[in-house]
């Protein structure tokens, strides 16, 4: 890139120049008019999900590249549409940017996503541009779903296993070595690496829909209770039972963690990042027992029945071995943005 370039400034193009910058991201035919038109199939219904990532609270030059913040600002936003079953269609961008941020940043920022979002076939269709003292992105992104498979948080029953799609905790530690490198001593450059990049690049669950499409009926009725784990596995299960008026149970030797934890992670330190360290984007769904078998054998490595929906209010995690206690889960634990 031409150094005279890399160091121009938001504020020396301006709004304008800034936006026909960020144009060439985005389909021609979709871009020019005040809201972009996405036709969906008969018989789909638009589903829409907004998510807000703020310089600081959810990402940091610290222990994040622009591109590496796009590309999960992406993620998060893609893993919502998955978590309701549906596909994705496109997403609208907002940015809120000081003027003295440089071009080139928000530019990688952009490739980041569009990285991400190309192995999903899913356009930035449109956005808006402010300036604000605190960089800042809205994502607002649209997938299509048949009615009558949606999965929802209020769809859980009394007996359904809880599946979950993959491991827990690995992003939270990926951050961890990022600020503490130091922590990493036992750990090879690989396992490194791959903890790192759980956080830097998440993987969105896509994938999941198709595997269940396979292993249910054609045009399926059955109603699948779930949504995603970006705020950390303990939420989504309580969030889910609070939904459906329902407890659960959750075997604390069946939650799937990186085998690497054993070799620097103690007990209690595994199983807080895996409940409460969020940002791992995988999916819990709550279904039948048989199913939720077929699904965790099509998913393979790393996914898991973790747990099951039981009568009552009360999300208890369970050691079968008994070696640890009974504990009562609660949102408290995790990350609450206006927490004291």
């Amino acid at each position: 890139m031409n150094s005279e370039l890399s160091s121009q400034q938001v504020k020396d193009i301006g709004e304008q120049g800034l936006l026909e910058r960020l144009q060439r991201f985005c389909p021609p035919e979709l871009i020019g008019d005040d809201a972009a038109v996405l036709e969906t199939a008969p018989g789909q219904s638009l589903v829409v999900t907004t998510d807000v990532l703020v310089d600081g609270v959810h990402f940091s030059n610290l222990t994040t590249s622009p591109e590496d913040a796009g590309w999960r600002a992406a993620a998060a936003n893609l893993s919502d549409v998955a978590a309701m079953g549906a596909s994705p269609l496109g997403i609208t961008v907002g940015l809120g940017l000081p003027g003295e941020l440089r071009v080139s940043w928000v530019e990688r920022l952009y490739q980041g996503m569009t990285e991400c979002l190309q192995k999903y076939n899913t356009p930035i269709v449109g956005g808006d541009v402010v300036r604000s003292p605190v960089t800042t992105l809205a994502i607002t992104a649209f997938g299509q779903v048949n009615p009558s498979q949606i999965i929802r948080r209020s769809a859980a029953v009394v007996g359904d296993a809880i599946v979950v799609t993959g491991v827990h905790g690995a992003s939270h530690a990926g951050l961890e070595l990022l600020l503490h490198p130091e922590l990493g001593e036992n750990l090879n450059n690989e396992e490194k690496t791959a903890l790192i990049l759980a956080h830097q690049r998440p993987q969105p669950r896509l994938d999941v829909l198709a595997i269940l499409c396979k292993i249910l009926t054609p045009n399926f009725q059955l109603s699948i209770a779930g949504m995603d784990s970006s705020d950390g596995l303990a939420d989504a299960i309580i969030q889910i039972c609070r939904a459906s008026g329902v407890g659960a149970v959750l075997e604390h030797r069946q939650i799937p963690l990186p085998k690497t934890f054993n070799h620097w992670l103690t007990p209690d330190q595994a199983l807080a990042y895996a409940l409460y360290g969020g940002e791992d984007f995988e999916l819990v769904l709550c279904l039948p027992q048989e199913l939720a078998s077929a699904l965790v054998q099509h998913l393979g490595k790393g996914a898991a029945i973790a747990g099951r929906i039981t009568a009552g209010s009360t999300v208890i995690l369970h050691d079968e071995q008994k070696k640890f206690p009974d504990q009562v889960l609660n949102l408290s634990q995790g990350f609450q943005h206006f927490g004291q």
